[in-house]
């Protein structure tokens, strides 16, 4: 039979849970009480020992399952994803009555390697992934794999950043010209290799997806560092030396199975938001947090001149040497987009690589003259807050270390 830890509370009668404990069909080897008290008179004999926290439970009786009789009002949704997002940690599924979350599985990954992961779509994964690639290519070879809705239907090596004739004509082609693996090319200098994915599951399990794949092209060019970039809230299906996790500082990080990502992450990087965010973060685990802000870049000087400003996110743009005209944020309502657009007249249209960039924006501005700029966000340090490329450095494999050492 299977061996089980069960997580049970105080308000159901003892005799009910050790009658339930029977007609599971697992063997139960322990029980975790999660709180509760009505119905609690002392001294309580459930027949199997209680272990005071998961982790205990799980570290003593080595269960191939956790079994959760809990209810509400002690296990609210929240807590109880939280519950199960502490046993995928530790590789253990965890199953109640009519659901079952198993732990994601991933895939060894021979060379020394860093993943990149997110809590969902639009936090700033890409420039944190971008900023990566170019502190560790300052001394090592680096290869970034990236995985996308978008990406290509068979794994995509991009020696070289694309030009902007280039991703135009990807877009004329039918291709989705703002991919991640072409704005990590683009920002980053790297060799990038595109893949794609559909669909994720809750803790990040990846759908059907060509990543492996592309994990076999980087490894087959023996690169110092492999950097694996996630994508929206999926983890690349590997098992990667470190993880860092990037949330935007605005959302609820203990939202469903978010618990699992950061339990899962070395680092975490929170994209704007108050510093009380990071006592979320430590509420769940004692990884290290650094915040820092975005603020759009472009790639060259706009020198005064009247600028379009197109991006998806809300990174600041009252720093740019510019005359700015018009900000949207947009890039993914094309229909809005097209609109904008038509009451929009620039000398220079600065946009965010993401979404409809290319096919509607650069064509636009293309059709009337104007200058398309790319732009990225970059990351701004935070005032007092640790450094964030030590904390990055700090993550690479020591085979890394030792390789680049005078």
């Amino acid at each position: 039979m299977t061996r089980c830890v069960v997580v049970i509370d105080g308000e159901h009668y003892v005799p009910v849970v050790r009658d339930a404990f029977r007609e599971l069909p697992y063997e139960v080897a322990a029980a975790v009480l999660v709180g509760g008290t009505e119905k609690l008179r002392g001294g309580e004999d459930y027949g199997v020992p209680l272990a005071p926290t998961l982790e205990d439970a799980v570290a003593k009786h080595a269960p191939e399952l956790v079994y959760d009789l809990s209810d509400e009002p002690v296990l609210s949704p929240r807590r109880r994803l939280g519950l199960a997002s502490r046993a995928l940690a530790l590789g253990v599924p965890y199953a109640g009555p009519g659901f079952r979350f198993d732990p994601p599985e991933y895939e060894s990954f021979a060379l020394p390697s860093i993943a990149v992961v997110g809590t969902g779509k639009r936090v700033g994964k890409t420039a944190v992934t971008a900023h990566l690639a170019r502190l560790l290519a300052r001394e090592r070879d680096v290869v970034v794999v990236s995985m996308g809705r978008g990406g290509p239907p068979e794994p995509e090596v991009i020696e070289s950043p694309p030009s902007l004739g280039e991703l135009v004509g990807l877009a004329r082609a039918g291709r989705h010209a703002a991919s991640d693996h072409l704005e990590t090319a683009f920002h980053a200098g790297v060799v990038t290799i595109g893949c794609r994915r559909c669909g994720a599951g809750l803790a990040g399990e990846t759908g059907p997806s060509n990543v492996l794949e592309g994990a076999a092209l980087a490894a087959a060019r023996r690169p110092d560092v492999v950097v694996f970039d996630g994508s929206g809230a999926a983890l690349p299906p590997l098992a990667t030396d470190a993880r860092v996790l990037v949330a935007d500082g605005r959302q609820d990080v203990q939202e469903g199975l978010n618990p699992y990502r950061i339990l899962v992450s070395d680092l975490v990087v929170l994209t704007g938001g108050e510093a009380a965010l990071r006592g979320q973060v430590a509420a769940i685990s004692g990884v290290p947090v650094v915040r820092v802000s975005l603020r759009l870049r472009p790639a060259v000087p706009l020198e005064g001149r009247s600028a379009a400003i197109f991006t998806t996110g809300p990174a600041p743009t009252e720093h740019l040497d510019a005359d700015v005209v018009h900000v949207s944020r947009n890039l993914a309502d094309r229909t809005a987009l097209r609109g904008e657009l038509e009451r929009i007249h620039a000398d220079v249209y600065v946009i965010e690589l993401k979404a409809a960039a290319i096919d509607v924006v650069a064509e636009a501005a293309l059709e009337r003259g104007a200058e398309v700029v790319l732009a990225e966000n970059e990351l701004v340090p935070m005032a007092g807050e640790p450094d964030l490329d030590g904390a990055l450095l700090s993550l690479v494999p020591t085979s890394v270390e030792e390789a680049v050492a005078p």
